[in-house]
């Protein structure tokens, strides 16, 4: 049952995502505000889809967290799921951070690339971040917000990445505030995996942290500290096993 499900929505999934990037290039003529929001309606047909066909529900906790103020989101990854959530969770337009090479899958890649994004050559670091940050201010001076993600990747359940410090940086360099946000999707839309597990995500929104008077690797210690915490609070069952395993070791 669980692979019909996941069949069935793969398939609508494909059909809508030909249908709607098509549609996009009709709204790339209208004002950014309402262009994101038109090429933004299939990320809601998307969550719709994966509740009513894969039984996928989600819960927002904490979204008076959010400022009135310009935001890097930096949130855990474990799954797709959240990426396409995000674009409609926050009360401001969204910019995501990623590899150029996305911009060439089809239909997809020509929907991002109608929005405003930041697409980075991960092959030349240095002059990627450079350009991220200059990009990122003229987007927080719009009004967009900025997301990353600190551990670079979808990480598996219960796992934890690397954090590195390029979202934390970026605060620094642009004097925006950063908001942690966990998120346990991964346990019912897992990496890799074609199968989609009904239950309840829940994503939770953690308060602001500002730059003032941070450094880099400073900020995102308590970006890291409050992300792996509040995972363990939304995830009991999947962190106490591993937790226990890696104390055995």
């Amino acid at each position: 049952m669980l692979f019909l499900r996941s069949l069935a929505f793969a398939i609508i999934i494909a059909v809508a995502t030909m249908i709607w990037a098509t549609l996009c290039f009709l709204f790339a003529p209208l004002p950014y505000p309402q262009r994101y929001y038109m090429t933004t309606r299939w990320c809601v047909f998307y969550i719709w889809a994966s509740r009513v066909i894969c039984g996928i529900r989600h819960r927002v906790i904490g979204m008076e967290n959010f400022p009135d103020a310009p935001v890097i989101m930096l949130s855990k990854h474990q799954s797709s799921w959240e990426t396409v959530f995000y674009t409609i969770l926050p009360p401001r337009p969204l910019v995501f951070v990623f590899k150029r090479e996305l911009l060439w899958i089809p239909f997809f890649g020509w929907g991002i690339g109608l929005l405003r994004m930041i697409s980075i050559d991960r092959s030349k670091a240095r002059d990627a971040f450079e350009s991220v940050v200059e990009q990122g201010k003229r987007r927080l001076a719009d009004g967009q917000w900025i997301i990353m993600f600190p551990e670079g990747t979808r990480i598996p359940v219960g796992k934890q990445g690397k954090y590195r410090t390029g979202g934390t940086r970026l605060a620094i360099r642009t004097n925006a505030l950063v908001v942690p946000i966990a998120v346990n999707a991964g346990e019912f839309s897992p990496k890799n995996s074609f199968i989609k597990k009904p239950g309840l995500i829940t994503v939770s929104i953690g308060k602001p942290i500002s730059p003032e008077g941070e450094t880099p690797d400073s900020m995102m210690d308590k970006v890291e500290s409050w992300i792996e915490g509040e995972m363990r609070r939304i995830s009991p069952h999947i962190y106490s096993k591993e937790d226990a395993i890696q104390g055995l070791s």
